[in-house]
């Protein structure tokens, strides 16, 4: 059986091969066969974030020692590089390697390194070597993104968003944007109109993570960007609040336009099964009764609370049904949740729960058992 195509895949033999001709190619010099060798000894023992770690220290051996030399041959890459190849599905991330190297040797030299990373970021994506720039120089990276929120390419405009995040996954927090993220925010006023998907999916996650510490923050902000009513800016408002609906944030439902203060019955959850076997499904079925002679505007989820190994409960919130409830109206929704094994949660047998969520709140549950063989 063949091998499933893994992440770290993406920097393999070929994309060693790729960043060899491609340096070549910009003007490097340095025995290919020697380069090849040097990058492939202990790769194939590396996760994919020390592949990259390891590919800019082998880079780092064959190109000048001088960053303004490599820059040089780094500024005439995408002359060189393949923008498509049918058979390499993660050949983006060969670039990963040459952009964060930048980062790594090119701190000292903002006013050479930022125009650089604006140059390679359509390759795969500066959002991790623009943040130790904002840590270091953070006056003058802020400018830059400020200057890269009008450019011409999309993938320019994104970095200047995504590079900011306070939370990037993957990337180095930054704290001072944690801590205050008004720079931020001001910054995304620039993108919010943004003719790209891809620049406001950016900016909604940007507020996504800016709300997981300042939750007002971000609610005043995204009422005042819908007082101008611009539609695309529903989209982000939504994406950008889904954590604090999640939890359940009381400011955040008015916003959305849901009823802030809801008057409801629930019922149940009523499950189809008292006992589940790791492998199955179960039903969930609830029915919501409006107690009101007002129309409804509500959020229904459900959580699952999992026994963990130490015996204590892991609650995930899963979505459900957005509801519009007619005055005094009740209505019967059905949800089937499938316990099957995953390579991302172990399951231990147990009493589990089940809890109805109305924006936010959970109004009743009921438990099961799990038995995991």
């Amino acid at each position: 059986m063949a091998r499933s195509i893994l992440m770290k895949d993406g920097i393999g033999e070929s994309a060693v091969q790729r960043i060899s001709k491609v340096l070549l190619a910009s003007g490097a010099n340095f025995p290919e066969e020697l380069f090849y060798r040097d990058a492939m000894s202990a790769l194939h023992t590396l996760e994919l974030k020390d592949r990259v770690r390891h590919m800019i220290a082998v880079m780092a051996r064959h190109l000048p020692e001088s960053f303004p030399q490599t820059a040089d041959i780094l500024g005439k890459v995408r002359e060189h590089w393949i923008q498509h190849d049918g058979d390499d599905a993660l050949m983006l991330f060969a670039a990963w390697p040459l952009i964060d190297y930048v980062a790594e040797y090119g701190l000292n030299h903002p006013a050479i390194a930022l125009p650089l990373l604006r140059y390679l970021t359509p390759l795969f994506t500066a959002e991790f070597a623009i943040r130790p720039f904002i840590v270091t120089h953070q006056e003058e990276t802020y400018l830059q993104l400020q200057i890269w929120c009008m450019d011409r390419n999309e993938h320019v405009r994104r970095l200047a968003s995504e590079g900011c995040r306070p939370r990037l996954p993957w990337g180095k927090h930054l704290s001072a944007y944690i801590q205050d993220p008004t720079p931020v925010i001001d910054l995304l006023g620039n993108l919010k109109d943004d003719p790209s998907d891809y620049v406001r999916k950016s900016v909604a996650n940007n507020l996504n993570d800016i709300s997981k510490d300042h939750p007002d923050v971000v609610i005043t902000t995204c009422h005042r960007w819908k007082i101008d009513n611009v539609s695309c800016r529903d989209w982000i408002i939504r994406h950008a609040t889904r954590t604090l609906v999640k939890e359940g944030y009381p400011g955040v439902f008015p916003l959305l336009g849901f009823t802030s203060k809801p008057r409801l019955n629930v019922i149940g959850p009523q499950l189809s099964q008292a006992n589940l076997m790791l492998g199955d499904s179960l039903e969930i079925t609830a029915e919501i009764i409006s107690e009101t002679n007002a129309k409804q505007h509500v959020v229904i989820d459900y959580s699952v609370h999992y026994i963990r190994a130490n015996g204590k409960t892991n609650t995930k919130v899963f979505k459900w049904k957005n509801l519009r409830l007619r005055p005094k109206q009740s209505v019967t929704i059905k949800k089937a949740h499938a316990f099957k094994k995953i390579t991302t949660r172990r399951h231990y047998s147990g009493v589990h729960k089940i809890g109805i969520l109305v924006n936010g709140r959970t109004l009743q549950d009921a438990e099961f058992m799990l038995h995991c063989p």
